[in-house]
């Protein structure tokens, strides 16, 4: 049964957020002045929450690099986690993790290789990379302590290209030795060629795979469909799916995920059903609650709302033991299709099986409330979240600045953002929101401010202005005949180091004559931007199997 009645929960040391307001009213009416209808109003109480399920599902058999084949040993649960929360309240992140490591060990106390890799696999889970790869380059230089595998090195590799680049992976992959050199490595080096779009390099590698016998199962195909759904070269998805079946290599779960995604990305849903046909008819591979997310956004895509919350009723009866993504795209779907009642159903029930709600939850929750213009909703879950959250993440606070900027309330973004830094702090995506509305009110100068403020902003190394919005920018000088801001506007390119990049400018019309046709759009949600949380999702998914 997809659906039960709200049962009575006993009481819990963990507080729910909502429990939290009655205590918390005073506080976040006197911290935060919403520009906007701002009000304290706890969201409706729904009649039914999902029922969570906890037994195993059927899973199909997948192929993996090997690089996660510690996580069922048995657990010493106190010492990974207390390192791990050391390395993690560090009061200064320069020291890193070695030093915690070290001090570890001068207190007598031993760590095992187990617990490394667990610590390891919580980092990469939240992105923080380099804190990962410290850990990983401690165990290395204790080789009397710790072997390294080649399931070790393949991570060691994905961690220092997202660290240090391509140059770096390729560096490291050049120094290992040759019993650490095997479809492994070579397939974190093909994942990181994929992740920075170097088409050539990853396609030469896939050559090099074949002919070592690195190729003969789906993984490293799945990993270059996912770059040419990436670059929209969909014909090339079909290429590498015929040659896998021209050389008897079975379609995965990934596979059918990824080649669904694409046909449906073509606008064909007659395609994308016949793929799916296909795959109910491969015994050796059930359908995930991914398969059914993706379907779910080309029905929504297509205006086909009914076929959609077929798929997302599906999805309900797919959430296994204490998955919490499946969550966040529900409330994204139900969002996009403008049920309200269903993604207060889904919140609800995702704070009823969950004692503690991270910010990637409440970030899908206010996100889904932005898209269907209920500002209000929006503005109580972001002062709710406030009062709780213990590490302030701009993202959230840029959602409801973007609905302000987007409805023309630019007076009232400048308000929040003010409160936003008194109660947390900016990414460059919040300055370049800002920057929207002056570029819509001609406010060339204050435009300008904000993407140097961008640029200077932490994280800016990894942040790149929307072309859309830059073109509109320099349109303005053009009419104006405003020089020496179409001068530090071309500065502004430079310090986010794109002009050398002919794929971004190539999306300038100044810089080339016509328009392309798959030219960036901005304002609200696209279909692109649907077809790209497809691929997000089944790339995030073919990570986590690396």
């Amino acid at each position: 049964m997809l659906l039960q009645k709200p049962i009575s929960q006993p009481p819990s040391s963990h507080p729910q957020p909502v429990s939290l307001l009655s205590s918390t009213t005073s506080y976040l009416c006197n911290s935060l002045n919403f520009p906007h209808g701002s009000r304290i109003s706890p969201l409706k109480k729904s009649q039914f929450i999902i029922k969570n399920r906890s037994s195993s599902s059927s899973f199909s058999n997948v192929h993996s690099y090997g690089t996660v084949d510690y996580e069922n040993k048995p657990a010493t649960t106190v010492t990974w986690k207390a390192i791990y929360k050391r390395i993690s309240l560090m009061g200064n992140p320069e020291k890193g993790a070695t030093e915690v490591l070290d001090q570890w060990e001068n207190e007598g106390r031993k760590v095992t290789k187990w617990e490394l890799c667990r610590i390891v696999k919580e980092m990469r889970k939240f992105g923080r990379h380099k804190l990962a790869l410290e850990i990983y380059m401690w165990m290395s230089n204790k080789p009397e302590s710790y072997t390294i595998s080649s399931s070790d090195a393949a991570i060691q590799l994905d961690l220092v290209s997202k660290v240090h680049g391509i140059s770096g992976a390729e560096d490291y992959f050049k120094s290992l030795p040759n019993n650490l050199v095997d479809k492994r490595t070579y397939g974190a080096l093909l994942n990181a060629y994929v992740r920075a779009r170097t088409v050539e390099k990853a396609e030469s590698l896939l050559v090099e795979m074949k002919n070592k016998g690195y190729a003969s199962h789906a993984l490293p195909f799945n990993v270059m469909m996912t770059l040419y759904m990436n670059l929209k070269d969909q014909e090339r998805v079909e290429s590498l799916v015929s040659e896998m079946t021209q050389n008897n290599i079975d379609l995965d779960l990934y596979s059918y995920n990824i080649l669904i995604s694409s046909r449906g990305s073509q606008g064909s849903i007659e395609k994308m059903e016949e793929a799916f046909e296909k795959m109910k008819l491969d015994g050796s591979v059930n359908p995930n609650w991914t398969t059914y997310s993706t379907m779910a956004t080309f029905y929504i895509k297509n205006g086909d709302f009914e076929k959609a919350e077929d798929c997302l009723r599906k999805i309900e009866t797919l959430i296994t033991g204490r998955d919490r993504i499946p969550y966040h795209y529900l409330l994204s779907h139900y969002g996009s299709i403008g049920k309200k009642e269903e993604v207060r159903r889904i919140w609800e029930s995702y704070k009823t099986i969950f004692p503690y709600i991270p910010n990637l939850a409440y970030h899908a929750a206010i996100s889904s409330f932005i898209r269907m213009d209920d500002i209000e909703e929006s503005e109580f879950l972001y002062e709710e979240w406030v009062s709780i959250q213990s590490s302030y993440d701009p993202r959230l606070g840029n959602l409801l600045l973007g609905w302000y900027i987007r409805n023309g309330f630019v007076e009232k973004a400048e308000t929040f953002l003010k409160e936003m830094l008194k109660v947390g702090k900016s990414n460059s995506t919040t300055w370049e929101i800002v920057a929207e509305g002056y570029i819509k009110e001609n406010r060339v100068s204050d435009a300008l401010s904000c993407f140097e403020k961008a640029l200077s902003n932490e994280g800016s190394g990894f942040w790149r202005p929307k072309p859309v919005n830059i073109a509109a920018l320099y349109n303005i000088c053009e009419r104006e005949n405003d020089e020496q801001s179409k001068e530090a506007v071309f500065e502004a390119l430079r310090k986010a180091r794109v002009l050398e990049d002919d794929v971004y400018m190539s999306y300038l019309p100044f810089y080339k004559q016509s328009k392309p046709e798959n030219e960036p759009q901005g304002g609200n949600e696209t279909a692109g931007d649907y077809e790209e949380a497809a691929a997000d999702t089944l790339f995030n998914e073919l990570q986590a199997s690396i």
